[in-house]
């Protein structure tokens, strides 16, 4: 029987932190919790867990300072949480090397979903047992501006295209609307967050049209949009 695999859950909120222990538990993992930042580097080097749920606002030491010391020195996947929306763009723009990003409140199946998919893409294993993955359905062809899947092909815009790409270099990675506009208009014109909704609106039609069962650009409400296939 294979070994479950270990999360570690560093969180301040003991009733939240022993809520999602009860699902990931109910999942297959098995669990370590901590309610502080002091001592978390030193658990990590002695119990090497399979993935961190780290909250940002600890007490003892931040999530953000010891995101950055774990990184350094590992390359464990880091799901980070916080209580504020409008964190999430400053964490990305920090570049701290998390694998993902949740805001509270959040649905402990959703972090659940979220463990198991930051697992697959990161070690190809969830809950202590290999789970196959299908291929990538998507070749992108940036010369064209075409995508090809399942023997068909489309043409897309030039902002569709970049928009696609940007998150596909990146599965799973959360873009927020601030972002995906560097990326997309590199004149740096003034455009609204509704501008970038509706290109993923015709975007996801567009992908619909070569692969009408499967969802690929997800939305994360409050944040922005990622790519994954599920």
């Amino acid at each position: 029987m294979n070994k479950p695999q270990q999360i570690l859950i560093v969180e301040d909120e003991a009733r939240l932190a022993a809520l999602v222990a009860d699902y990931l538990k109910a999942a297959g993992f098995a669990v370590q919790l901590c309610f502080e930042g002091l001592g978390v580097l030193d658990l990590v080097r002695a119990q090497a867990p399979d993935l961190i749920i780290l909250d940002l606002m600890l007490p003892g030491k931040d999530g953000l300072t010891l995101c950055s010391e774990i990184r350094a020195e590992s390359a464990v996947p880091i799901i980070m949480t916080t209580a504020r929306v409008e964190e999430i763009d400053r964490l990305l723009g920090l570049g701290l090397g998390a694998d993902d990003y949740v805001c509270k409140p959040y649905s402990p199946r959703e972090l659940v979903a979220r463990v198991k998919a930051v697992l697959r893409r990161t070690q190809g294993a969830v809950g202590g047992a290999p789970e196959a993955t299908a291929a990538d359905p998507l070749t992108l062809d940036p010369d064209r501006l075409r995508v090809r899947a399942a023997g068909r092909e489309i043409e897309l815009t030039a902002v569709e295209f970049a928009l696609l790409s940007t998150i596909y270099e990146a599965p799973g990675r959360i873009f927020s609307r601030e972002r995906l506009m560097e990326r997309i208009y590199r004149d740096h014109r003034v455009v609204s967050d509704r501008t970038i909704d509706s290109h993923v609106k015709k975007l996801r039609r567009r992908l619909q049209e070569l692969l009408p069962e499967r969802e690929l650009v997800h939305s994360v409400y409050g944040v922005g949009y990622r790519y994954e296939d599920r």
